[in-house]
């Protein structure tokens, strides 16, 4: 008996002491719950610091920019020829302050602390991660007193460029732009590259792409655009641009060009246009994109095409998501994308039938002497003429490629010194005849046509040819899911599409690379010629009757 009251008696006394070592250890890991909770929210208070932080540094940075950006604009726009030398300083003193606040070693810091924070890759705040790493990463590379150095030698370049291209004497321009290129190859260097230096200089406009992949796409496009080209040019009279041979008043030529400017959804109240001897768009904000034209009285559909091209890349820059004010995640994602967006509505829609079919009885309203007696289809045809031409910004749907080959390998022969800056006349001319079956007479219709060397672009030009295949594989994907935008468009109605981009491009701005974007939006891995190849021989045989 009194062993079992023993037992007992142990039995209770080892229970209460395996319930205090219980209620001990659910005490310790409570508190432990707490310290590791307490220790999360402070690092998630401590990483929401540094994102404030780096968000506002980068919000300082952007804004140096912007305003460079406008002291570009108004340098191509309204300021007197005699204020180029102190622009450049100007421009020098944003550009390099710019850059040294963004390559401090803080930002550096901040980049590294926060890539550990398991933001959401598609967030707003992975993809500014992302986008102002490698934009820093780059940056780094640089020194402040080169960034100054190309600031200045560019805005000097862009002055100097516009009076030799109004003489038509590349001798004035030459020693500029031999330093240019000198900056340029400086540039490549710096950022290194493995297989070419073109890729380096690429890279800054079309980031991820090689010289290598850009040969491809354009050695594609050449198999089937020369020989059309050929067969078009064997039926060359079979369309007459005559219609388009007169004078027609620059005033009514602004005017009716900003018709369809607001109709694809410009707005006006966010955006201006002004006149510049070289069209370009540029923006200081979401709210404030600038584009601009050039008029003259002879060349009617140049100006109303350029309104329509600018316009389209203005498009893209007021669509961008709200959320991305003032960040480094505003704005296009490639030059390519970008001129993706020009390139469709001046001429995927602006070159098209339906839309003259709205858009033809109010021009001629406008201008009822020069357009009365013309057919809409002789209009029609008469826009889209193919023509063996010197000018780039002029040139149609088909040759239009043929003048970036030319500059795509001009550029590489510059970089890697097989070819000296004194000779490029004579070889801009030899490829011409080559390309295009012309020669230049003088250098304003030759190697002086484009102003994008005297403002450091080099690397730059393919992006438009990119621009164009990019424009129907993104367009193709559009009309699968809108089948009736033709019908739209016939009736003056554009916001469908440009929805349907604001949706699928425009509102992203900078959160995902080229290659990711097409993805999303198409499906492809990457850059696809064969839709713009269909719509281009399928337009021109029908044109042509080939």
């Amino acid at each position: 008996m009194r062993n079992e009251i023993v037992t007992l008696s142990d039995r209770r006394e080892r229970h209460l002491r395996l319930r205090a070592v219980q209620v001990r250890v659910s005490e310790t890991l409570r508190y432990a719950q707490g310290d590791i909770e307490e220790s999360y929210f402070q690092r998630r208070k401590i990483l929401e610091e540094q994102l404030q932080s780096l968000q506002a540094k980068l919000k300082d940075v952007t804004n140096l920019h912007h305003a460079s950006a406008l002291l570009g604009w108004d340098q191509q726009t309204y300021m007197p020829p005699g204020g180029a030398e102190a622009r450049a300083e100007q421009l020098a003193t944003l550009d390099k302050l710019a850059h040294e606040l963004f390559t401090t070693d803080e930002i550096g810091q901040l980049l590294t602390d926060l890539a550990q924070a398991g933001f959401d890759y598609d967030s707003n705040e992975a993809s500014l991660l992302r986008v102002a790493r490698r934009d820093y990463d780059l940056a780094r590379k640089l020194p402040p007193e080169l960034v100054a150095e190309m600031s200045r030698t560019f805005s000097i370049g862009q002055q100097i460029w516009a009076k030799a291209r109004a003489d038509q004497d590349f001798a004035q321009f030459r020693d500029t732009l031999a330093k240019i290129v000198d900056l340029n190859i400086q540039v490549a260097e710096a950022y290194g590259y493995e297989d070419n230096i073109y890729d380096a200089l690429l890279d800054q406009f079309e980031p991820g792409m090689k010289t290598a992949d850009v040969t491809s796409v354009f050695n594609e496009l050449k198999a089937s655009l020369v020989p059309l080209v050929q067969a078009i040019v064997a039926r060359i009279d079979a369309v007459s641009d005559t219609p388009l041979k007169q004078e027609f008043d620059e005033k009514l030529q602004w005017d009716f060009g900003l018709l369809p400017l607001h109709a694809i959804g410009f707005d006006m109240e966010r955006g201006r246009q002004d006149k510049s001897t070289h069209p370009f768009t540029t923006n200081f904000s979401i709210n404030d994109v600038r584009v601009t034209t050039r008029l003259a009285r002879d060349t009617f559909p140049s100006s109303l095409f350029s309104t329509l091209h600018e316009g389209g890349h203005a498009l893209y820059e007021q669509n961008g998501d709200s959320a991305l004010e003032g960040s480094m995640l505003a704005g296009g994602t490639s030059l390519g994308v970008h001129e993706s967006q020009s390139r469709l509505w001046e001429n995927v829609l602006g070159r098209s039938r339906p839309f003259w079919q709205y858009y033809y009885p109010g021009l001629q309203e406008f201008f009822p002497k020069q357009l009365e007696r013309v057919s809409l289809d002789e209009f029609y045809r008469a826009i889209n003429r193919v023509e063996l031409s010197f000018i780039r910004v002029e040139a149609d749907e088909v040759t239009y490629n043929m003048h970036i080959f030319l500059r795509f390998e001009l550029e590489q022969e510059l970089l890697t010194g097989r070819l000296n800056v004194a000779d490029l006349p004579a070889a801009w001319n030899a490829k011409m005849e080559a390309y295009l079956g012309l020669t230049p007479p003088n250098d304003a219709l030759g190697v002086l046509q484009d102003i994008h060397w005297s403002g450091g672009m080099m690397g730059y030009f393919p992006t438009y040819t990119l621009g164009n295949v990019l424009s129907l594989q993104f367009y193709s994907q559009a009309l699968k899911e809108l089948p009736d935008l033709p019908e739209q468009f016939a009736r003056g109605e554009f916001g469908a599409l440009l929805g349907w981009f604001r949706e699928h491009i425009h509102r992203h701005g900078r959160k995902y690379t080229a290659n990711e974007l097409i993805r999303r939006v198409t499906g492809d891995d990457g850059i696809k010629a064969g839709p713009y190849l269909a719509y281009i021989n399928q337009k021109f045989s029908e044109i042509y009757s080939l």
